[in-house]
C-alpha cells in the first residue's frame, strides 16, 4: 500500500437521530455491519456503544479510567476497566466481526503493537484520531511556536493524555510496514463534514482535522 493508493468510500445505512451523535461516531457507525460483534477499546462514557447498539450491533467495551467504566455500567453497557497497551493480548483471536479504537491511538504507548492486537482480535479494525498534520496544528507551532490546542485535542501539552501524536500520512505509512489492508478511509474536516474522496493524500493530511480508517488483514503472500 502507499500513501497513493485508492480506498473505497464509505458505504452503510445513516443511523436515525443521527443530529444526536458526533460525525466521527456516525462515521464508524456506518462502517460496522448490522448483527456484528463489536469491542470499543477506550470506549469512554460508552455514546458510541450505545448508538452501535441502537443499530442492533452487539456492543462490548474496555475503558482505562474507572470513571467511564462506571458510566457506562450506568447506561446497561457491557464494559470492563482495562488497558488497550496491556491487556489486548488476553482476548483470543477472531474473538469480535470488529474492534474499534476511536479516538484514543495517540493516547496509547505501543501505537503499532495496539493495532496489530485490534486486527488479531477482530476481523476488521476502524481506528479514529485526530490528524496532527492539520493546518491549524500546523500554523499554532509556526506562527505561534506552542504545542497546538484545538476542540479535539484541549489538553496542555504538560497534562495531555496522548503521547503519540500522528498525521494521517504517519497512519497510512504505518498501515502498509505491518501489511494492513485499507478497506476505506475518509477524513473528516473541521466541521465534521468528510472530504473530497478524490482528493490525494496531501490534501487530506493538510486539511483533514481527523481521519476515520476501516482495516483488515492483509492476504499472506505465498
Amino acid at each position: 500500500m502507499t500513501m497513493q493508493q485508492q480506498v473505497l468510500p464509505l458505504s452503510g445505512d445513516a443511523p436515525r437521530n443521527s443530529e444526536n451523535y458526533r460525525s466521527d461516531h456516525l462515521l464508524v457507525a456506518g462502517m460496522v455491519e448490522r448483527g456484528s460483534k463489536v469491542l470499543d477499546v477506550g470506549c469512554g462514557d460508552g455514546d458510541l456503544l450505545q448508538l452501535l447498539e441502537s443499530r442492533g450491533i452487539d456492543g462490548r467495551g474496555i475503558e482505562l479510567s474507572r470513571e467511564g467504566v462506571n458510566r457506562c455500567v450506568a447506561k446497561g453497557l457491557a464494559v470492563v476497566q482495562g488497558d488497550a497497551d496491556t491487556d489486548l493480548v488476553n482476548y483470543p483471536d477472531d474473538a469480535f466481526d470488529y474492534v474499534i479504537l476511536s479516538q484514543t491511538l495517540q493516547a496509547t504507548r505501543q501505537p503499532r503493537t495496539v493495532l496489530e492486537n485490534l486486527l488479531r482480535i477482530g476481523r476488521r479494525a476502524i481506528v479514529s484520531f485526530p490528524n496532527f498534520g492539520f493546518w491549524r496544528m500546523r500554523l499554532q507551532l509556526l506562527i505561534g511556536g506552542h504545542m497546538p490546542r484545538t476542540e479535539n485535542l484541549p489538553a496542555t501539552w504538560y497534562d495531555t493524555p496522548n503521547i503519540h501524536f500522528c498525521t494521517i500520512k504517519d497512519f497510512v505509512q504505518l498501515c502498509d510496514e505491518i501489511n494492513v489492508k485499507m478497506e476505506r478511509a475518509v477524513a473528516l474536516d473541521l466541521y465534521g463534514r468528510p472530504l473530497r474522496l478524490n482528493a490525494p493524500w496531501w490534501f487530506w493530511n493538510m486539511f483533514g482535522e481527523q481521519g476515520v480508517f476501516l482495516l483488515s488483514r492483509a492476504e499472506k503472500t505465498k
